[in-house]
């Protein structure tokens, strides 16, 4: 779920955060210890050499990959909606996000005898969005959340 919600903060450009701590820090055994963090409190690492660590995790981790970096950890304080909309986020794609999903056909249109089936072309809304994609299914959801670029 976690690599869901890093999706979603990114793209509603929101990360949360409280507090940054910028510095060298170091995960060994596949986690760190940070005082400043909460059990269950989310997190985003930046700077990590593995693209497995940067991102959001949930506190603590234990699946990180064992390294010394110079980077920043930021504090987390998601709201509970945001980590239900990524779950509901999650669903959706494990239904229709593969390829081979049958709303992610790659036909438009196909017949068989009486039978003929037409689907929306999954051109972009006027923000650029696919309209075939998870933005654009929980557009009225993700709004509220939704920051100008070059806020943290």
């Amino acid at each position: 779920m976690e690599k869901t919600l890093t999706e979603l903060c990114e793209y509603l450009n929101n990360y949360f955060w409280r507090s940054k701590r910028k510095g060298k820090i170091a995960i060994s055994g596949g986690t760190f210890t940070a005082d400043y963090l909460q059990n269950g409190q989310y997190f985003r690492i930046i700077g990590s050499v593995f693209p497995e660590n940067n991102g959001v995790h949930k506190y603590p981790a234990t699946d990180l990959h064992d390294e010394v970096f110079e980077g920043a950890i930021w504090s987390m304080a998601v709201p509970q909606a945001v980590i239900d909309l990524a779950s509901d986020i999650k669903t959706w794609q494990d239904k229709y996000g593969s390829a081979d999903s049958a709303a992610m056909s790659p036909f438009n249109s196909e017949s068989f005898g009486i039978y003929s089936y037409n689907k929306d072309s999954g051109s972009s809304s006027s923000d650029g969005v696919n309209a075939n994609s998870w933005q654009a299914v929980f557009a009225a959801r993700l709004s509220p959340y939704r920051r100008l670029r070059g806020l943290p």
